[in-house]
């Protein structure tokens, strides 16, 4: 399709499309003459500056300066890109968006095929959490509070411990590679047979703005690891970029001018059985740059809100180091830490939606939160170390690349400084706000972890060195092992936040990362890595090495266990049930690592 007669088309949809219709939408409109009149959507305002003129087809604020077409409106208040903008609005007038060549038709064509297949696995998962085999992923969601009606909306389901799913869409003629290609199944090396990528699991759909399955989480119903596994990247799927649920929280984000973020998908599931529509969440990965310009589309200081543990506290402070960098008049994040360790599902259960409405409204500003994490890094008792503490907080706004920003931050900092830290009556500790009295940044105790061998540690960082489009796919999966060596745990860090830089990252450019930013030393410490350059490994057999190393360390430790727990029964003369049962269920955790190695 010429140009010329795309624009044509761009032209019928904004004279079929009532530019006030679309906008009265999500802004309470008055009617003023010839024009409507409202509160500015994007930005915060009492006295209403915001227009629309519908004989000319625009909309206009005199406050921001917010201006454009029918289409720029959806884009900008729906946060859509420009086709998906079009494409909604010619919907709405009834127009067939056309192809514009027949290169992009036939890309368009597989690209609709592997939505279609996403949802035929959907509808597989669905149909199997209410058979037989899924009696126990039906229980597990009932035991969690979740009705008919929620498991409907989410699409919930279960995926059973075969090769069902390639079995059902090789039925649908699914080519295997499609199947592969979107994360549904994987290639076994040591026997070249195709198996299902998600066993044994409950499902979580995960959809972009459109409503259209692009992944899939799925849960464990027992004590297995990982606990929470999602679907590998595809073409369709880049979990850095998506945020669950925003299909369906946007428009209830709009209405209430307030979007949450927390940690989990199960989270999000509970908070709209409680009625809190408008929450969002991030996917197995700390929460990036571009997930949190998503949020801004919507809602210019999104609530983050994180479970109450260490692990929610680190999340937060991670968070801080994301955002500066993006800051912009009018668009910041702020807090709430749940007391007691708990996450919104256990708060909501335990007090109830009139509670977490207190809590979630109860806030920390960013400012606050950067404060805090400073003060708890660095002690300011001397004179050096106050100095210490101030070059390192005027570092950090630095990384502000917003003039106007960083001058109001710099000045709110040099304020505290003056009133809390030259003052002699500074404190040491600051809890955080709508925390439990006794909770704060630091000192907090951390849920126990299985500890990484130093070993296994050492190869499987070099390996994600030698291969760092392996990062994201291990990322979730390391979060739950403890790193013995603060030098390493630092270098694992770090190489996360590089990865989160750099959407397509090679090895040459991770060790110049590394090396530019102080690592240099501990990376060439690292013989593994020269090991690994020397094998010429393919990225699919550097991959299984990864999970072997990790599943072989995994089987150990949950061996020692199993015969500790049999000293114990052996050397008793009375044990618990709480004992037997442990025993029991290490036995299902070494055997479901058994038949994941085997694979």
């Amino acid at each position: 399709m010429e140009n010329t007669d795309f624009h044509r088309f761009l032209d019928e949809i904004r004279a079929k499309v009532p530019i006030a219709d679309v906008v009265g939408a999500r802004v309470k409109l008055v009617r003023k003459g010839r024009e409507y009149t409202g509160l500015c959507p994007f930005h915060n305002e009492k006295t209403p500056s915001f227009t629309v003129n519908e004989a000319k087809g625009f909309y206009h604020c005199f406050g921001c300066g917010a201006h454009g077409d029918v289409i720029k409106f959806e884009m900008e208040a729906g946060g859509l890109p420009f086709m998906d903008a079009v494409t909604k609005l010619a919907n709405k007038a009834g127009l067939k968006v056309p192809q514009f060549t027949r290169e992009n038709e036939e890309e368009a064509k597989h690209r609709s095929s592997w939505y279609e297949i996403m949802d035929l696995a959907a509808g597989y998962f669905e149909k199997n959490l209410l058979l037989p085999s899924g009696h126990e992923a039906f229980e597990y969601l009932d035991r969690r509070g979740f009705d008919d009606t929620i498991i409907k909306k989410f699409r919930l389901g279960y995926a059973p411990d075969n090769n069902g799913l390639h079995a059902y869409l090789l039925s649908k003629n699914v080519s295997e590679s499609d199947m592969i290609e979107l994360g549904l199944a994987v290639l076994s090396e040591k026997n070249s047979k195709v198996y299902d990528f998600f066993r044994n699991r409950v499902i979580i759909p995960i959809m972009d703005k459109r409503s259209r399955i692009i992944g899939f989480g799925g849960r464990v119903m027992g004590n297995e690891q990982p606990k929470y596994l999602n679907s590998p990247e595809t073409p369709i799927f880049n979990k850095r970029k998506v945020l669950y649920n925003l299909n369906y929280a946007r428009d209830k984000a709009y209405e209430n001018k307030r979007i949450i973020v927390c940690e989990g998908y199960m989270d999000v599931i509970a908070q709209s059985k409680y009625g809190f529509e408008y929450a969002v969440a991030p996917l197995g990965t700390a929460l990036t740059e571009d997930q949190i310009q998503e949020a801004w589309k919507i809602c210019p200081e999104p609530t983050l809100c994180f479970d109450g543990d260490s692990a929610g506290i680190r999340a937060a402070v991670r968070s801080v180091d994301r955002v500066l960098p993006i800051l912009k008049p009018g668009y910041s994040l702020k807090y709430v830490f749940l007391p007691d360790k708990m996450d919104p599902d256990e708060f909501l259960k335990a007090k109830g939606a009139e509670e977490y409405e207190k809590a979630i409204t109860n806030t920390t500003p960013l400012a606050d939160l950067l404060w805090r994490k400073n003060l708890q890094a660095q002690p300011t008792d001397t004179p050096e170390q106050k100095a210490m503490f101030e070059k390192n907080i005027y570092e950090e706004i630095s990384k502000i690349t917003d003039e106007k920003v960083r001058g109001y931050y710099l000045q709110d900092m040099r304020t505290r400084i003056y009133n809390e830290i030259r003052r002699p009556q500074s404190v040491s500790a600051v809890p955080i706000k709508n925390s439990n009295p006794r909770h704060r940044i630091v000192r907090e105790t951390p849920k126990v972890k299985r500890s990484l061998d130093e070993n296994v540690a050492r190869f499987v960082l070099s390996a994600l060195i030698y291969n760092p489009e392996l990062i994201a796919e291990f990322e979730e999966q390391l979060g739950m092992f403890e790193i013995p060596s603060a030098e390493l745990n630092m270098l694992w860090e770090k190489m996360t936040d590089i990865s989160h830089e750099h959407e397509e990252l090679t090895s040459e450019t991770m060790i110049d990362e590394l090396t530019s930013s102080d690592f240099g030393k501990i990376v060439s410490s690292l013989w593994e890595i020269k090991m690994l350059k020397q094998q010429n490994l393919f990225v699919t057999k550097v991959r299984d090495e990864i999970r072997n190393k990790i599943l072989e360390m995994q089987l150990g430790q949950i061996e020692k266990d199993i015969k500790e727990c049999l000293r114990t029964m052996e050397t008793s003369e009375s044990f618990s049930d709480d004992i037997y049962e442990r025993y029991e269920m290490l036995k299902k955790d070494r055997q479901a690592l058994l038949d994941e190695k085997n694979i």
